[in-house]
């Protein structure tokens, strides 16, 4: 069983503040990710200077325990590495990495040699693994990352990937549909789509990044 505690324990995180789960940016599929992600952003109030990417796998550019790239996004995920070649681009997944369910690091390695992407082993699933990720930046100065502003997350669900990037202070890009089709997915993530739009005609907006929650 693939608990999450981070995300339980994170909800009184969304109650008392639910524009956390709100994106900067959404497309409809991983296909329609704009490239460079800098232009997903554009019409913010600052210049938006992405250096690096953290992205999610299941239902995002892979079929849940499934490595490799859906075929109908290989053109745009390969895309995506050669704007943001070697350590800039890193998968951050709830299942492949971590810990706590891939307990001897044998799911990370076998999407590692399916993309040819570093997966992010790590303690704290998300939306609480924060720390690691920007622990893991500072490792790798070559990647030219300073601040967590400097940083997109791209992700399919709204309480995990999306809630990541804005404790972090960093640039949410919502893949509202995912690669499962609607039909298929759990009652959980069918109601997470009309979420963001229901908060959004309360008045709630997303954060503005490069300032972490706490």
């Amino acid at each position: 069983m693939n608990l999450n505690l981070s995300a339980s324990l994170n909800i009184f995180k969304l109650l008392a503040k639910p524009s956390l789960c709100l994106p900067q940016a959404t497309v409809a599929t991983f296909a329609d990710l704009p490239i460079p992600l800098d232009k997903a952003f554009a019409g913010q109030r600052e210049k938006v200077d992405i250096k690096a990417v953290v992205l999610d796998k299941d239902d995002c550019f892979a079929y849940p325990e499934h490595n490799e790239v859906h075929d109908q996004y290989k053109k745009r995920f390969e895309a995506l590495r050669a704007a943001y070649p070697g350590r800039r681009l890193l998968i951050v997944s709830n299942t492949s990495g971590a810990q706590s369910y891939d307990r001897d690091g044998k799911l990370a390695a076998a999407v590692e040699k399916a993309t040819g992407v570093t997966v992010l082993p790590h303690q704290t699933k998300k939306p609480g693994c924060g720390d690691e990720i920007m622990s893991y930046f500072r490792k790798h100065p070559e990647t030219g990352v300073t601040s967590p502003g400097q940083i997109a997350v791209v992700g399919d669900r709204l309480s995990t990937d999306i809630m990541l990037a804005n404790m972090m202070g960093s640039w949410g890009v919502w893949v509202k549909d995912g690669v499962v089709p609607l039909s298929e997915k759990s009652v959980f993530s069918r109601m997470e789509r009309k979420l963001a739009p229901w908060l959004i005609a309360r008045g709630y907006t997303a954060p503005e990044p490069s300032s972490p929650f706490e």
